[in-house]
């Protein structure tokens, strides 16, 4: 989630005491890769970083709380102050969610029955929704990575051979069946809601021993087992197969880096929990009341090609504009990524002038050959 500031410059944009916020304005495309978009668009706006997960523990986080630490004093309002009232455009991760539970809370609490109660938080409507590589959800996502051969949580080894896509055994190789891959993904369903089954039954035990708000770690094991990284015939673009954005999938699957490897009880059911997780694109676009943009990366080795347009598909709101980046990779990662990385760039610099969210003097830079509304390929 960004903030992007009007009519704005670094005399008017103080730093906090705690040297949070301060006036961001790159000249080249340069940075690390996770902050690489964050930093490029930066050059057409003033923007503020909001931290929500990598940085604060996301292993335990409850997607409410971070809803809140968003919406406390050092979060939205307080940045909105510092650039005058600036407009609100979310980006990214938590942003799709958020922005509807802004206009109309309706969340009193999380899944597991902790707080915090939106409907009191009076959370800020935002101006704005940009979708660049999204997923459709957390849990979403992450059910469609799960290793659904694997039979027993606390044994990893005992697998169904017939559902190991990693096991050069197995009688279902690539290119999978229609068969297969329906009975592949029924059974990534069914694993997640052992997970859940088994969460819930831990959390009463708690309970019912007078210990309510203990929590406890838990690993999951095989989370980077989707068959679209085998078989590029699956949700196809242009991803080289074999290999994810995190790298060898057959290595990441059980890897100390895995997607959701270490959880809690309440994380689990808050993030992870196929059937009570909160936080939905798909579900919550209907709601979605202010213009929106999703850029989709035609080589995106994380989010494919049918979580792009499932999120277009699902938001309401009448402007909005959907653009997919031939070349492009989840995060714009590697020295051939610089052009790709510059279209992303022109497309949201392009989006922010035109809905009047960006500072003076940001329509430089716009993409070669982009339409203005509806849909586009670069």
């Amino acid at each position: 989630m960004r903030l992007v500031g009007r009519d704005t410059g670094p005399d008017r944009f103080p730093r906090t005491a705690g040297g949070e916020a301060e006036h961001v304005l790159e000249d080249d495309l340069v940075g690390e890769v996770g902050d690489r978009e964050d930093r490029a668009v930066a050059r057409a706006t003033y923007e503020v970083g909001v931290d929500t997960r990598e940085r604060r523990g996301e292993p335990g986080d409850l997607v409410l709380h971070v809803v809140d630490r968003l919406e406390a004093e050092d979060g939205v309002e307080a940045r909105r102050q510092l650039l005058r009232d600036a407009p609100v455009v979310h980006r990214l991760a938590l942003g799709r969610d958020e922005a509807r539970q802004a206009q109309h809370p309706t969340l009193t609490a999380s899944p597991s029955g902790d707080g915090p109660d939106l409907t009191k938080l009076g959370l800020i409507p935002a101006d704005g929704i940009m979708l660049l590589a999204a997923h459709i959800s957390r849990h979403g996502t992450m059910t469609e990575w799960l290793d659904a051969s694997i039979l027993d949580e606390s044994d990893p080894s005992n697998r169904d051979p017939e559902l190991d896509l990693y096991n050069p055994n197995n009688p279902n190789q690539p290119p999978y069946t229609a068969e297969f891959l329906d009975r592949y993904r029924e059974a990534q369903i069914a694993r997640n809601r052992r997970i859940t089954k088994w969460v819930k039954e831990k959390l009463a035990k708690l309970s019912e021993a007078g210990r309510p708000d203990d929590e406890f770690g838990f690993v999951v094991h095989g989370t980077m087992a989707d068959p679209r990284w085998l078989d590029p015939t699956v949700d196809p673009n242009e991803r080289t197969p074999g290999t994810c954005y995190l790298g060898d999938p057959r290595v990441v699957n059980m890897s100390p880096v895995g997607l959701a490897r270490f959880c809690t009880l309440r994380s689990w059911l808050s993030q992870w929990s196929y059937d009570d997780a909160n936080g939905d694109g798909v579900h919550c676009g209907p709601d979605i009341a202010v213009p929106a943009l999703v850029i989709g990366n035609l080589a995106d080795d994380a989010c494919t090609p049918s979580h792009t347009r499932r999120l277009f598909e699902a938001i309401g709101h009448p402007d909005k504009e959907m653009h997919e980046i031939p070349g492009a990779n989840h995060y714009y990662s590697g020295p051939a990524q610089r052009d790709t990385l510059r279209k992303a760039v022109g497309i949201c610099t392009d989006w922010l002038h035109r809905h009047g969210l960006s500072s003076e003097g940001s329509a430089g830079l716009t993409p070669d050959g982009q339409g203005t509304t509806g849909e586009s390929t670069l």
